[in-house]
């Protein structure tokens, strides 16, 4: 969807008052301009004189009962062509509320590239410390120990201080424990850990506070794109923490990429402090005309929802009696199981499996998440254009959760048959693609419970029978159950919760 872009002043759209409509005896017509478009000249009667219609020659057009609409829509929608549409297009990349998206887009490729510098690392990290597969696993999950509450803490903090404050002192204090994490590993294990369990207490209002700068900067029409920008960057970050990590290790050593990714943050927050400010009224370089834009789009939101009456949360026991919020829980905590087993032990596997290098491992294990980037997109225009035609809620998100939950399942055994590496990793990309059609969006807590079982689990697992095969066909049978689940209880309706059903 493009972007609404710049309204055209209304005094531009005028010709001057005092311009007289007759001129050395001959009738000159006043074009009247109102929204950019012309309307039919006013007809003229014989001797100079007005049709009723036209009583006043001079008089400004009649005032609209509702606000003008942005001048600029769908990039080549508007008549002007194409060299207006490169204006909106231009305006539009060029606005503030777009450099607030792009950093957000950053800051969540930190975030992920810090998290999975350990997914990297924990090879020769394991070589050099002599750790077992089921302990690794527990290095590894010590990030989701720190942030299985910190979302929930997250969003109080963002409500109290706003997005901007809460994501600086998040990515400062992320970006802390990953720069001070090889001071830590030389000092003792439980304070290496203790800085992994910070990165996930800071990591954990990341999310939050993006979503509010999202509410504050943009108006409901952008907000779905705003977010797509901002989450293709969450997504690429595991590839560029996976891509570069091995790279800066054979030059600088195991820690090196904890220190420069660290670094990165710390000029981030640079960035952040002084060029983003927290609401659009507080920015000095953004225009009047993008600013009452967003002003007027949030104006409309609070309008249209100003009437409704809030519900009132149901208690939880009762969230807990209904099957459809099971189906949630079961659907969040499986995609949260395949994807943290996934960032956190694919270079392992190829590495182990394989035999290749740990720059091999990487690249091999880097690529799909450009997929998931890809196909997310894909994914949420899909599940758009089904609805638009006719598609239920319901039918759309089990047609959806389906396509994420059994491609992934199918796509595992696949990588757990391939033969080589590079087969291995087109069906890893399968999986990691087609899951990006099951995000779901409740049920946090149960999500990273799951994550730090499946996380530890899959080292154990190893660590007892000797070989990763075991446990992609478990993970993959989990895949097939928790689809049944989905597509017999979810629902896209409101549940009664006051109802005896």
């Amino acid at each position: 969807m493009a972007p609404p872009g710049q309204l055209l002043p209304l005094a531009r759209s005028l010709l001057p008052l005092s311009a007289p409509p007759f001129v050395s005896g001959r009738r000159r017509r006043l074009p009247t301009l109102v929204l950019g478009r012309a309307l039919p000249p006013p007809t003229w009667l014989p001797h100079g004189r007005l049709s009723p219609a036209h009583p006043l020659p001079f008089a400004p057009p009649r005032r609209l009962s509702r606000p003008p609409p942005p001048a600029t829509s769908l990039p080549g929608a508007s008549p002007g062509g194409g060299a207006e549409a490169q204006a909106v297009l231009a305006e539009f990349v060029t606005s503030e509320r777009v450099k607030v998206a792009a950093m957000l887009g950053l800051a969540l490729a930190l975030c992920n590239a810090d998290r999975v510098v350990m997914s990297v690392a924990i090879v020769p990290l394991s070589q050099a410390y002599g750790w077992t597969p089921s302990f690794a696993g527990v290095v590894q999950s010590s990030f989701l120990w720190g942030y299985l509450v910190s979302p929930i803490i997250g969003g109080a903090l963002v409500d109290y201080y706003g997005g901007k404050r809460v994501m600086a002192y998040g990515v400062a204090l992320w970006s802390l424990a990953t720069f001070l994490s090889p001071w830590a590993a030389a000092r003792s294990l439980w304070l290496f850990l203790s800085t992994r369990v910070l990165l996930g207490m800071a990591e954990g209002v990341a999310l939050p506070s993006m979503n509010n700068m999202v509410l504050r900067w943009f108006p409901r029409t952008e907000r779905s794109s705003a977010v797509g920008i901002a989450m293709a960057g969450f997504q690429l970050g595991n590839t560029i923490g996976l891509l570069l990590s091995p790279i800066i290790m054979s030059r600088a050593g195991i820690f090196g990429p904890f220190v420069i990714f660290g670094l990165f943050g710390f000029l981030w927050v640079l960035v952040w402090i002084s060029a983003i400010s927290g609401t659009p009224g507080e920015n000095a370089q953004i225009s009047a005309h993008e600013l009452d834009y967003i002003t007027r789009g949030q104006k409309l939101v609070k309008t249209q929802s100003g009437g409704e009456r809030l519900r009132k949360v149901p208690p939880f026991s009762k969230l807990l009696s209904k099957c459809p919020t099971w189906a949630l829980i079961s659907a969040n905590a499986m995609h949260s199981w395949g994807y943290f087993v996934i960032l956190s032990w694919m270079p392992v596997y190829f590495k182990t499996i394989y035999h290749v290098n740990l720059r091999e491992a990487a690249w091999f294990s880097a690529l799909p998440w450009v997929m998931m980037a890809v196909l997310g997109y894909v994914a949420g225009v899909v599940s758009d254009r089904l609805i638009q035609n006719g598609t239920s809620i319901t039918l759309t998100r089990k047609i959806m959760q389906t396509i994420g939950f059994v491609g992934p399942g199918v796509a595992l055994l696949g990588l757990n048959a391939a033969k080589s590496p590079v087969i291995a990793s087109a069906w890893l990309t399968i999986a990691v693609g087609l899951k990006s059609f099951g995000h779901s969006g409740m049920s946090n807590t149960a999500g990273t419970f799951a994550a730090i079982l499946g996380t530890v689990g899959a080292g154990f697992f190893v660590d007892r029978m000797g070989s990763f095969r075991g446990f992609l066909i478990l993970t993959s049978l989990l895949y097939f159950s928790s689809t049944l689940f989905w597509d017999i209880f979810a629902t896209g309706e409101r549940v009664d919760f006051d109802g005896t059903g």
